[in-house]
């Protein structure tokens, strides 16, 4: 492969996803056969950014979606040059000397972009970072705060914690408490720049590290860069002065997307196998527990990652979404259709998503029959029937992806903003149609 002049992809093809709204066509359906997992958007952000901080490498398998484009365009801003395709991306990387972007970094919807690369940031002479309308809602005053301890400037621009973000370094290093109650994505930002300050770095957790399985995918990806942290997941000790090397990473398959295919045969009694879903760090792998909790029969060939479901009469569960918020839109569907009663607990940062995504579930399973109760952590689900309705995705993937659930046992569902399936699983409806789901996507 060869770069342009410019740093820029000369052969990176990637379908980008139609800006007009779409609706979503749901009808009663079975599913069956065999489908292969998309891979996984926590570790091709990660992977993309790690490899651009270095000198550069391959990433296999990476997902190339809306979030992950951005990534890579933010990546492109602080100096990296990168092209592929969806077998491999090729990356020369910047060394560990990100340049200052010649022009506002744009992260569009993606808040792990806005994050790791606000760490990035931190590490030049200064950026400013914004993106959509949900992106300027999302609080970052945790991030900002412990960049200021370590040596940075790092404000928002309308004093409020959401983008835009003005972040001017270098980061020197030296001790900071972050509050873990809200996102873990402010300390896997932390982690990924520290390494490569001046200075050694320090980082208290205050109160409980929320979506923990994020962070350690992230120490596991530099782990494998070659970095050393030291940690019990209360403090993390960061040496500085460290250097990245990360080539031909392989990014697994991705349970966050896993789920929906998984929901889908576990709510129609359907019999289905999904490929690529190995073992790993993904806190996300808990929808397999989850759904056995519940009565459906799984078959796992962790070697071949080969995983099989059937779906049977359900059983309401309680979960803590503590360390799964991502997973929560698809447990309330679950529990929706299950017999009995479904708990939700520990999810209070699943309100500072794309959307609120607790309310956004309450609202729209009411709206198709779900006795639901919306809790301030969480929600409790009375299981019953589904009846088809209109229905609203609040411009949020996983609650577009969800309520696709739904309408399978439900029929006769139509759900808005069907376009933002692109941020984390660009082809969804197409795959779902493969395995036998009845749905049409039209514009709004």
């Amino acid at each position: 492969m060869k770069l342009s002049a410019r740093g820029r992809a000369s052969n990176f093809y990637i379908k980008l996803p139609s800006i007009d709204p779409m609706i979503a066509s749901v009808e009663r359906s079975q599913v069956s056969g065999a489908i292969s997992v998309p891979p996984s958007k926590s570790y091709t952000h990660r992977a993309i950014t790690i490899s651009a901080l270095g000198p550069g490498g391959s990433v296999k398998r990476p997902l190339l979606s809306a979030d992950t484009r951005a990534t890579i365009k933010a990546a492109e801003a602080f100096g990296a040059q990168i092209e592929g395709q969806e077998e491999e991306l090729a990356v020369i990387g910047v060394g560990g000397r990100p340049a200052t972007p010649e022009n506002v970094i744009d992260v569009e919807n993606s808040g792990t972009t806005l994050r790791i690369m606000a760490g990035v940031a931190a590490l030049t002479e200064g950026a400013v970072l914004t993106g959509d309308a949900s992106i300027r809602r999302r609080p970052n005053g945790p991030l900002l705060n412990s960049l200021r301890d370590l040596g940075a400037e790092a404000f928002s621009i309308k004093r409020n914690d959401c983008a835009p973000l003005v972040i001017r370094g270098k980061v020197r290093g030296g001790r900071t408490v972050l509050d873990g109650s809200v996102s873990s994505q402010f300390l896997s930002a932390l982690l990924i720049s520290c390494p490569l300050a001046d200075g050694d770095s320090e980082i208290e957790i205050k109160g409980d590290l929320k979506s923990r399985p994020y962070a350690e995918i992230t120490l596991e990806m530099l782990e494998g860069a070659g970095a050393k942290i030291e940690t019990d997941f209360r403090r993390f000790f960061i040496g500085g002065g460290q250097r990245y090397d990360l080539d031909g990473y392989i990014v697994p398959g991705d349970f966050s997307s896993a789920s929906y295919l998984l929901a889908a045969a576990a709510v129609t009694g359907s019999r289905l196998t999904v490929r690529g879903l190995f073992p790993s760090r993904q806190g996300d792998s808990a929808i397999v527990a989850i759904l056995q909790d519940m009565g459906a029969r799984i078959s796992w060939d962790r070697e071949e990652g080969d995983l099989a479901i059937e779906g049977r009469d359900l059983e309401g569960v309680e979960v803590d979404a503590s360390l799964t918020p991502d997973l929560v839109p698809t447990i309330a569907v679950l529990g929706a259709v299950a017999e009995g009663r479904t708990v939700v607990k520990n999810a209070e940062h699943v309100r500072h998503k794309e959307t609120d995504r607790l309310h956004a579930m309450a609202i729209e399973l009411s709206k198709m029959g779900a006795n639901i109760e919306e809790r301030s952590d969480g929600l409790v689900i009375e299981g019953g029937e589904l009846a088809g309705a209109r229905v609203s995705g609040h411009h949020d993937h996983r609650i577009v992806m969800a309520l696709t659930v739904a309408g399978l046992v439900a029929g006769d569902t139509s759900i808005d903003t069907a376009e933002s399936v692109s941020v984390s699983y660009p082809g969804f409806f197409e795959e779902m149609a493969k395995i036998g789901c009845r749905v049409e996507v039209s514009e709004g």
